[in-house]
Parts: structure tokens; C-alpha cells; sequence
């Protein structure tokens, strides 16, 4: 690709972003910009040729998208620095910023300019992140773009901006979740027998084994499920306990309690 990428914050995400989109050539080094206060730390990407800033304005100015990963108390600030230099129509304005909505942008910035928002999650520091998209006045070939380019970080999906903070709590939040279910399991391994390097490494490697089951076979959770469940075995009698437990119950109502919060919907 020949777009000029210009990334507005060179912290962990900023810095993940860049490393996954040269990753594979996706972008030459030498069409990514990026940009930090302190430009010492951007030095590792610097020797591969990308281009490490201290100005933002500079770097946005010569740029086809722009990504905005920075922190929500940043944004207006850096909006209102690069505002003057924004081609409407001409360039892409990608926001990673959590609770920052497309309205907002648009007024803060004083122009119509094609935006985007984006929530990934940590996972797109080893291209595996599931990142959930939404414009509202991308074309079909923007959004084919901007979709191109975090398919390239993990999976990426395109949904209505009202689904942002839920993105956020089943996509971002969901990380922490599915790390406690493999810390649990792995505790449980331990109490099995095994030492607890060996019982994180079965735990972690199922985990990853079930979701490619789901994501290249495309079936329903409960098909493979049934795959591995036969009459009075020990699996079924295990996945009976969790429920008596209240394992499905449990995990619902925590995603739906992080959804209250994020949402500031009264408990």
C-alpha cells in the first residue's frame, strides 16, 4: 500500500500499530510517520525507517490517515494543534481514543472530515487484535481501506458507533476476562498435578485451540462442543458442575455490569 500513515502517539498501541502494519510489508517503514514527546523511545522504529516525530502538525500535514492514539484528556488539545493543517475529503482520520465519540471530533475539529473510529485491543502488539470499526461518513472504499488495515493487526469488524462502549467491554475487556478464565484453569491444573509453567501452557494453547476451532470452522460453539462430550463422561459432568456453579450465569453478568459502568446505565 502507498498511503502515507501518520500515527499521533507513540506509546505502547501507537508503537504496536506501526510494528504490525510493516510487519509483513503491508507499509514501507519510510510511509509511516509517527510521533512522540519523548522521541528517544520511538527509536527502535526509527532504525527500520520509519519516520519518528516531535510535531504533530508537521506529521499530519503530509498524511493520507491519520490514527489518534492518544489518551481521552489529550484529544482536544491535539485536535485543535493539527485542526489548521486537515484536508477534508482528502484525508482519513482514524480515532482510537476510548469514549470519544465521531460527533465530537467532527465539532472539535471545525471540518467535515472523513472519520473513523476504532476500538482494538492488546492483543494487536502480536497482530491478534479483534478491532471493531464504525464511521459515519466513510465511503465503501474508505471503509474497505481502513478494515484492510486492521485486518492486518488481528480481525476486524465494521458495526454502528452505538455498539462502541459494548465493543469495548467484548472486544478490549474481554482480554482481561478470557486471561481469568486461563488463570483459573491453570490453577486447576496445578491442583491436577501439574507444575504451573506446564498447566499455563496446556491452559493457554486450549484456549487458542478452541477459538480456531470457531473462527476457521465458522460452527456454533456448542458443535464442538458436542464433539468432545460423550454419554457419562467426564467432560459432560464438568461442564454440568460449572453451570450448577453458575459459570455461563457469572460471565454474562460481568459483561454486562462492565456495560453498565462504560455505558453509565444506573445498577
Amino acid at each position: 500500500m502507498n498511503k502515507k500513515i501518520t500515527i499521533i502517539g507513540g506509546g505502547n498501541l501507537g508503537i504496536a500499530i506501526a510494528e504490525g502494519l510493516i510487519a509483513d510489508s503491508f507499509v514501507a517503514p519510510k510511509n509511516i510517520t509517527i510521533t512522540r514527546r519523548r522521541i528517544a523511545l520511538l527509536a527502535k522504529l526509527a532504525a527500520k525507517g520509519v519516520h519518528v516525530s516531535q510535531e504533530n502538525h508537521k506529521a499530519a500535514q503530509g498524511a493520507d490517515i491519520i490514527i489518534l492514539a492518544i489518551k481521552p484528556y489529550q484529544i482536544k488539545k491535539i485536535l485543535q494543534e493539527i485542526s489548521p493543517v486537515l484536508k477534508p475529503k482528502k484525508q482519513i482520520l482514524i480515532s482510537v481514543v476510548t469514549g470519544y465519540t465521531l460527533d465530537e471530533m467532527r465539532e472539535d475539529i471545525g471540518k467535515d472530515m472523513i472519520s473513523f473510529r476504532a476500538m482494538p485491543n492488546t492483543a494487536i502488539a502480536i497482530g491478534e487484535s479483534m478491532t471493531c470499526l464504525a464511521t459515519n461518513n466513510g465511503s465503501e472504499k474508505d471503509i474497505e481501506l481502513v478494515t484492510t488495515i486492521f485486518d492486518k493487526l488481528g480481525k476486524s469488524v465494521m458495526i454502528n458507533e452505538e455498539l462502541m462502549e459494548a465493543a469495548t467491554v467484548l472486544g478490549a475487556s474481554g482480554i482481561a476476562f478470557s486471561l481469568r478464565f486461563i488463570r483459573a484453569a491453570t490453577q486447576g491444573g496445578i491442583e491436577m498435578g501439574f507444575d504451573a509453567k506446564t498447566a499455563e501452557l496446556i491452559a493457554s494453547q486450549v484456549v487458542k485451540g478452541a477459538s480456531s476451532l470457531i473462527l476457521e470452522h465458522k460452527n456454533h460453539p456448542e458443535s464442538e462442543i458436542d464433539k468432545v462430550t460423550t454419554p457419562q463422561g467426564c467432560t459432560i459432568v464438568g461442564l454440568n458442575e460449572m453451570e450448577h456453579q453458575g459459570f455461563s450465569s457469572s460471565l454474562i453478568k460481568g459483561l454486562l455490569s462492565s456495560y453498565n459502568k462504560i455505558a453509565k446505565i444506573p445498577q
